[in-house]
């Protein structure tokens, strides 16, 4: 699958004929271009040439492939130390609840699921084209480094961005290390079980970005509540929560098999529920 149907410096993009540019995304694309398709991508290569015209340095990506949930994001742009992914609402002059979690979802995929991404301050970025200007926003960051969605209007994208290069503070990103990076999502369901029931710990099998400490914590916390429980003769109900893919099944699947390893007089029954917005 590749990265993006098409990706340029910023400088190069700007210096680019826009029907070259929709050229390579309609080869990229492999599908009938529907004309509703080609309107949108022309529009969004006239607005990005906008915003990022004053912008010296940086790299832009057109449909940029999020694999594990089959879907690519509009636009995602590299500039100073920020990761921009800016998803694109044609003709709509309002900000939908679903659209604002879509472009939401794109950047927490980038976080946790973007090898390149794992460290970098991700600013998800919602533009509803035939908006009127939204009053200036302050960036409002999560404890991962994730900005909550900030909405603009299409005459409202340049002044966001100029404003993202003046709080790059930290070192630029390496545009080809990040791009080539890839995606490492975690083990399937089967997988997992396969390798658990092969007396592999979750350390064994849990990739780095699936936070193989953060799942032994987990194991060891419910493994806690489990034996407080049997000591006091009591029921208790433990729910983890996490982003799809984050290795909450894995988690489940790691504490059943260890304690019917290791436990032999517990009859242990479970379940696993998988909610997907």
């Amino acid at each position: 699958m590749k990265a993006a149907y098409y990706q340029a410096s910023f400088a190069a993009f700007l210096r680019a004929d826009p029907a070259a540019i929709l050229g390579e995304l309609a080869q990229a694309h492999g599908f009938v271009l529907e004309q509703s398709q080609r309107d949108a991508w022309l529009e969004q290569i006239a607005i990005m040439k906008r915003a990022v015209q004053h912008l010296a340095f940086g790299h832009i990506l057109f449909e940029f492939a999020i694999p594990r949930v089959g879907k690519r994001a509009d636009i995602v742009l590299i500039v100073g130390c920020f990761v921009v992914v800016v998803e694109f609402k044609t003709e709509e002059a309002d900000f939908h609840r679903q659209a604002v979690e879509q472009v939401h979802d794109y950047a927490l995929d980038l976080k946790n699921f973007h090898r390149g991404s794992h460290t970098l301050p991700i600013i998800p970025t919602l533009v509803a084209t035939k908006a009127k200007e939204v009053g200036l926003q302050s960036l409002c960051w999560a404890s991962d480094q994730v900005a909550q969605p900030v909405l603009a209007s299409a005459d409202q994208l340049k002044s966001i961005l100029v404003e993202v290069t003046r709080d790059s503070e930290g070192p630029s990103i390496d545009f080809d290390l990040w791009v080539s990076s890839g995606y490492q999502p975690t083990p399937t369901i089967v997988e997992a079980a396969q390798a658990l029931y092969q007396a592999h710990g979750v350390e064994d099998i849990a990739r780095s970005d699936a936070g193989a400490k953060n799942l032994g914590l987990t194991t060891r916390c419910i493994n806690d509540i489990i034996e407080h429980s049997k000591a006091k003769c009591r029921k208790s109900i433990c729910l983890v929560t996490g982003v799809p893919g984050a290795g909450k099944t894995l988690a489940g699947l790691n504490i059943a098999t260890k304690r019917d390893q290791e436990h032999s007089d517990e009859h242990m029954r479970s379940s696993f529920l998988g909610m997907a917005r």
